[in-house]
């Protein structure tokens, strides 16, 4: 094979399939990630030996997007609610809560991973421009 082929990582599919797999069978995806990682956007409050285990189950997050080189999600921690970006070289792992069972990665598979031009793979800024106002109106009508 020649060097200059590029394989995309397995990890962003494996880590879909799991996370399916661990749902269909009503347990709770678990997410480990490599907190010290780059790019990686999580409550600092909950990291432990540079790392931080995530509830990622559909009933426990929100807006949850699993993309080639990301997971972004809303989550709350102590009430408060967060956004929370993962680049997928910074998951280490995915199991279900239950029974432990699922996958642990190799961390070198980014090594040498180049990813495509123009790849979203840092948190995007939310671009709070302000809603266009609407007329203070009563939205009912009287129907005679």
């Amino acid at each position: 094979m020649s060097d200059s082929l590029s394989i995309t990582p397995t990890r962003p599919y494996m880590v879909r399939a799991l996370y399916q797999w661990i749902e269909d069978n009503a347990l709770t995806p678990y997410l480990m990630v490599d907190a010290t990682a780059k790019n990686v956007q999580v409550p600092t409050e909950h990291i432990q030996d540079g790392r931080i285990v995530l509830n990622v189950a559909s009933r426990a997050t929100g807006n949850m997007s699993m993309e080639n080189d990301y997971i972004h999600f809303s989550a709350r921690f102590g009430g408060v609610s967060q956004e929370i970006w993962v680049p997928l070289s910074a998951v280490m792992g995915i199991y279900a809560k239950e029974n432990q069972q699922g996958m642990f990665f190799d961390p070198k598979e980014y090594d040498n991973y180049q990813p495509e031009e123009g790849v979203a793979a840092t948190p995007k800024q939310d671009s709070k421009s302000p809603k266009p106002k609407r007329d203070n109106k009563a939205g009912l009508k009287v129907l005679k």
